[in-house]
């Protein structure tokens, strides 16, 4: 698990958590940022990057950060590592019980950095 770095944008809630180069290409890390698990995932080798929770509400277990990166019908999606449901990496929501979806995060790539953005709860 990645520890956030503190950041003087903190006050603005973007918090760096790695460099880009420390997620491989269609893969996830999972990031512990003000005491959530965010799990982030780089889509291809661009900067292309999305956050969700890592928890899976299925297995009930923090796993979504090493789940199967991919696509449905144009969907960026992860699969689970556990049960195999789909949830949207745009927006979180299953694309396969649409009664369920997951926290999604405001992420971003700034000087080949990754920085998520989690608001004061």
């Amino acid at each position: 698990m990645i520890q956030a770095l503190p950041t003087s944008e903190t006050v603005t809630q973007w918090i760096t958590v790695c460099a880009i180069d420390q997620i491989l290409p269609n893969t996830g890390v999972c990031a512990l940022v003000k005491g959530e698990q965010i799990a982030i995932f780089r889509v291809g080798d661009s900067e292309e990057v999305y956050a969700i929770a890592n928890y899976d509400p299925f297995s009930k277990a923090f796993v979504l950060s090493r789940g199967l990166v991919g696509d449905r019908n144009g969907i960026v999606k992860v699969a689970s590592p556990i049960y195999k449901q789909n949830f949207s990496l745009q927006s979180g929501r299953c694309l396969d019980d649409e009664t369920v979806s997951v926290p999604t995060f405001p992420v971003r790539v700034v000087e080949m950095q990754v920085q998520v953005n989690i608001a004061e709860g």
